[in-house]
């Protein structure tokens, strides 16, 4: 063991309360980090950011798991909506995450700046869709499910940055849209990280203790926190106002797209 592992489990801590109070998987917050701790530690710079996305995407399995069984707990999961969401969502993210390693990466990046700075806006105004407007059919599902999962494998998040806003946009219930998005974090999850394990398994070079683009001693110290701290955040996002929930969404999506955007401007 070295000194480097004992930082996973402070990310764990950070990356449950989050994914249980706004419903998403955690991998979001903490892919920089765990790229920025790759690379500390000399992983090979042409692999460090394959194996944050991959370590990333394996935690949110265990962590979506948690905190769907608090939002569950509260009658806030949506499940026919889970149902209708999943089957594109599980093509997308399978298919984004076998071709990680083909895809440019910054035209991606600023795209999905821009979506999330969008629906960060959306959030913080308290934007009001029409009272008429309600979820699409099963195609439109679908269609929504497989490009979600497609954005949200190449940036190894839960598709809560993504899903929340829409399901808000279609007139879902805020405290439903976050533990129906807790719930999806699941199947794109799984599907994610069957990629990275698939693309990365004949990848020469990668470091010791690495199943494919996972890096196991990151999953583990990770997950081993943050799955009791999603219950904690699950339960403070239902004692919180509607208003000031969304509010506190939107801040969380725009800092991570500022976060992101920096890191475009100077890379």
């Amino acid at each position: 063991m070295t000194l480097w592992w004992l930082a996973y489990p402070l990310l764990g801590m950070f990356a449950g309360f989050v994914a249980g109070l706004f419903g998403v998987g955690g991998g979001l917050t903490i892919t920089p980090l765990l790229f920025m701790l790759y690379t500390a530690q000399g992983f090979p710079v042409e692999h460090s950011m394959h194996l944050a996305l991959g370590t990333a995407m394996a935690t949110i399995m265990l962590t979506s798991i948690a905190s769907t069984r608090a939002h569950h707990g509260h009658g806030a999961v949506r499940w026919d909506i889970v149902k209708r969401f999943a089957p594109g969502l599980v093509i997308g993210t399978l298919s984004g995450s076998l071709f990680a390693a083909w895809i440019p990466t910054r035209p991606l990046a600023i795209t999905f700046t821009i979506i999330v700075y969008y629906a960060a806006i959306q959030m913080i105004l308290d934007f009001k869709p029409k009272a008429h407007r309600q979820l699409p059919g099963p195609v439109g599902m679908a269609g929504t499910g497989l490009a979600i999962g497609g954005v949200s494998s190449l940036v190894a998040a839960g598709g809560g940055f993504l899903t929340i806003p829409f399901m808000v946009f279609c007139n879902v219930v805020i405290h439903q849209a976050i533990g129906t998005s807790a719930a999806l974090g699941f199947p794109i999850a799984v599907a994610g990280t069957v990629g990275y394990l698939i693309s990365g398994f004949k990848v020469s070079g990668l470091p010791e203790y690495s199943l494919g683009f996972i890096y196991l001693p990151g999953f583990i110290g990770v997950v081993a926190i943050s799955f009791l701290l999603a219950p904690v955040g699950a339960r403070l996002a239902h004692q919180l106002p509607v208003k000031q929930l969304k509010r506190g969404f939107g801040v969380f999506l725009a800092l991570m797209a500022t976060k992101m955007l920096h890191g475009l401007l100077t890379g």
